[in-house]
C-alpha cells in the first residue's frame, strides 16, 4: 500500500469506509452482492489497487460471521466442484493484476458481472431452474467450472466474486438459505486462500492491517442486521435484491 493510512483520512472518508464496512456484514449474512457497493467506496476513498487489500480481511471477518450463523445449509458437493476452476481463477486474475491498470480491471469486472445478471435472468425466464445436485450433471460440471474461473478471477482482481457466485448459486434453484450457507463456506475458503497472493503483489501490509483494525468492528453490526433481515425477506425478493446489487455495483465498475 503507498503511504496513506489510517491518519491520512479524514473524519467523513473513515465514515464512508465505516458505512461501507457495515454494509460488508450486511451483504455476508443477507443480500450477497451487495458488497459491490462497498468495494466501490472503497476504491473512491482510497487508490483502487490499495482498497482491495484493505478490503480482504474485512470480507474475511465478514465470511465467518456468515459461516458462523449458516453453517449448517452449506451444499458441498457444489463447493467442490467449484473449488478447482476457482483456484485457476485466482491464478489467472493473479497474472492479470501484475500488468493491468485500474481502469481495465473496472471495465472488465464491470461487463462480467453485467453480463452474468443478463444470462441469469434469461435462464430464469426460458427455463425451470435447476436443483442443487446438478453439480453432477455434465451440463452442471461445465457450468460450474465457468461461473468457478469467473469467479476466482473477478475475486482477486476487484473482490468483485461474490455477484458471479451469486448467479451461479441462483441458477442452480438454490434457495434463501442453502444460497448463504454454501456462498459462506465458499467465500471463507477463497478469501483467506487470497491471502498470500495480495501479500505478495503489496496489497496488505502494516498501514492496510491497521486501517482493518479500525473498521472491523463495524463488519459486526452489518452481518447481525443482515441476520434479522433474511428472515423477514420472501424468497423471491430475496432473488430480486441479489441481481439488481448485481446490476448495480457492475454499472459502478463501469462508469467510474
Amino acid at each position: 500500500m503507498n503511504t496513506m493510512t489510517l491518519w491520512h483520512i479524514s473524519i467523513w472518508e473513515f465514515a464512508a469506509l465505516a458505512a461501507a464496512a457495515l454494509l460488508v456484514g450486511f451483504s455476508k449474512t443477507a443480500v450477497s452482492g451487495a458488497n459491490t457497493v462497498s468495494l466501490a467506496i472503497f476504491a473512491a476513498v482510497l487508490p483502487a489497487r490499495a482498497s482491495t487489500g484493505v478490503l480482504l480481511p474485512l470480507l474475511i471477518v465478514g465470511d465467518v460471521l456468515a459461516v458462523l450463523t449458516y453453517r449448517r445449509h452449506a451444499h458441498w458437493p457444489t463447493l467442490w466442484r467449484l473449488f478447482p476452476a476457482v483456484a485457476a481463477g485466482v491464478v489467472f486474475g493473479t497474472l492479470f493484476l501484475v500488468w493491468a491498470d485500474d481502469g481495465i480491471v473496472r471495465t472488465s469486472i464491470g461487463a462480467i458481472l453485467l453480463l452474468m445478471a443478463a444470462v441469469t435472468m434469461w435462464r430464469r425466464r426460458a427455463a425451470q431452474d435447476e436443483e442443487p445436485d446438478s453439480v453432477s450433471t455434465r451440463a452442471g460440471r461445465v457450468k460450474a467450472r465457468s461461473y468457478g474461473v469467473l469467479g476466482g478471477f473477478t475475486t482477486m482482481v476487484a473482490n468483485a466474486g461474490g455477484p458471479v457466485m451469486s448467479m451461479y448459486l441462483l441458477s442452480a434453484g438454490f434457495r434463501k438459505l442453502g444460497f448463504l450457507g454454501t456462498s459462506a463456506f465458499f467465500f471463507l475458503i477463497v478469501n483467506v486462500s487470497k491471502v498470500p497472493f495480495s501479500v505478495g503483489l503489496g496489497l496488505i501490509d502494516w498501514h492496510s492491517l491497521l486501517l482493518d483494525a479500525a473498521l472491523a468492528i463495524f463488519v459486526v453490526p452489518g452481518a447481525l442486521l443482515g441476520k434479522w433481515a433474511v428472515h423477514r425477506i420472501n424468497q423471491i425478493l430475496f432473488e430480486r435484491l441479489v441481481i439488481a446489487a448485481t446490476v448495480v455495483g457492475g454499472v459502478q465498475l463501469l462508469l467510474r
